[in-house]
């Protein structure tokens, strides 16, 4: 199924809101929450590991480097704001299984 994600527009990049659940047993793409990409991680929200997974899970997923990919908002909250830079797409369009 393809999801549909809106994004705004940066200098850089594109900017997303993403819904973060650590402790799951899998890592991936649930579909959206909102306006908010909702994303499972196995990785803790301690010591900024999940933060750190979820920058390298968005790396895979849309083809940039990691450095790439920057919390901008909401690094200890369930609920970021993340910036890819590089990455100018008309659509921002993902397959996910469900």
């Amino acid at each position: 199924m393809k999801i549909k994600i809106p994004f705004e527009r940066t200098a850089n990049g594109v900017l997303i809101k993403v819904k973060v659940e650590p402790r799951s047993s899998r890592r991936k793409i649930v579909g959206l929450h909102g306006d908010a990409l909702k994303v499972k991680l196995t990785g803790p929200p301690v010591e900024g590991k999940a933060n750190e997974e979820l920058i390298e899970f968005l790396s895979e997923i849309f083809g940039v480097r990691k450095s790439a990919i920057a919390i901008v908002r909401g690094g200890s909250s369930k609920q970021k704001a993340v910036e890819i830079g590089g990455f100018k797409p008309e659509a921002l369009e993902i397959e996910i299984e469900i």
